[in-house]
């Protein structure tokens, strides 16, 4: 590995068969979580940090209290090159591998760090889909259409999570960020010069579930270009159940409503969530962090307000 982290802290999740990474400097902190399913060769997947902390603020998030800094190219090459290493299999060797950049920061607020990872990463490793998973902020989108034509195994995902402005603006907190409409549009832009399909990610709870919801999510994005994850609810406290059967049933139910509509959608229900914060946004041992360094950990446009019960980001 890149001696990018003096420290790493394995937790592990043996019957969910996922473990989480904490990465330690004395400057930052981040964190990753590898998946498999059911093994390593069969399907591997890596949920990486860009940030440490994260300016965005989400209130479903346990990063989004706090900011520290961006992290470098090697910040984020490293936490990959581990948790690969941890597998004990050759990344060749794996019939799939995703590279999920949606553990913890806004990857399109690091564009200067991660374009030069991606281009390494897939250097690295060419079998390997490299997905961003992004809050939409209010940036220029022409570097990240760019290097997704240069590299043919990048995805994006747009966290949406809920069908209004109105609503998503309370969840997510940050001013500087597209509206649904501009993310329709940057996703078309996206399709366009890729050819590929771009994601809206969705969390369906009691209050975002409708037909009517259904319908604006239509309106908005068009299912000839657009798929959809619906995500079922983690919660962002230690000790707190992730998951009931309600959440799983809102998720299941309101995939269907999207089927319906015509889009291709998945369901994604994080292993790990209830045990070892395995769910992103589930950032425990990262709160803990910031809690120990308070003049590192500075406050977030989501700091005071209200918490809000979490969607999942990753998109596994």
């Amino acid at each position: 590995m890149r001696p990018a982290w003096n420290e790493v802290k394995r937790i592990d999740d043996d019957a969910q068969n996922v473990a989480k990474f904490v990465f330690d400097n004395g400057s930052a902190v981040a964190e990753s979580v590898l998946y498999k399913y059911p093994d390593y060769s069969t399907r591997t997947v890596i949920c990486c940090s860009t940030q440490s902390g994260c300016p965005v603020g989400c209130r479903f998030c346990g990063a989004g209290d706090n900011f520290v800094r961006s992290l470098t190219t090697d910040e984020i090459i490293s936490q990959v090159e581990y948790s690969i290493e941890q597998t004990g299999i050759h990344a060749s060797l794996m019939k799939r591998l995703q590279i999920m950049f949606m553990s913890m920061g806004e990857p399109l607020l690091n564009l200067k760090g991660l374009i030069p990872a991606l281009r390494e990463l897939y250097r690295m490793y060419p079998n390997a889909a490299l997905l961003i998973s992004t809050s939409a902020p209010l940036i220029n989108y022409e570097p990240v259409r760019e290097i997704s034509t240069e590299i043919p195994t990048i995805g994006v995902q747009f966290s949406v999570h809920e069908s209004t402005d109105e609503a998503r603006d309370l969840l997510v907190p940050f001013k500087k960020k597209l509206t649904l409409a501009q993310i329709a549009r940057e996703g078309e832009m996206w399709n366009e010069v890729t050819g590929r399909y771009p994601f809206f990610n969705y969390c369906a709870h009691d209050g975002n579930s409708s037909d009517e919801d259904a319908n604006y999510l239509r309106a908005l994005f068009n299912p000839l270009i657009w798929n959809a994850t619906v995500s079922v609810v983690c919660e962002r406290s230690e000790g707190m159940p992730a998951t009931n059967e309600h959440q799983r049933n809102l998720a299941s139910e309101f995939s269907l409503k999207l089927v319906e509509r015509g889009y291709d959608v998945r369901v994604f229900d994080p292993a790990g969530q209830d045990t070892i914060g395995g769910g992103c946004g589930q950032l425990w041992f990262v709160q803990k962090w910031m809690q120990d360094h308070p003049e590192l950990a500075r406050p977030s446009v989501g700091r005071g307000l209200p918490v809000v019960h979490a969607p999942s980001a990753n998109a596994a």
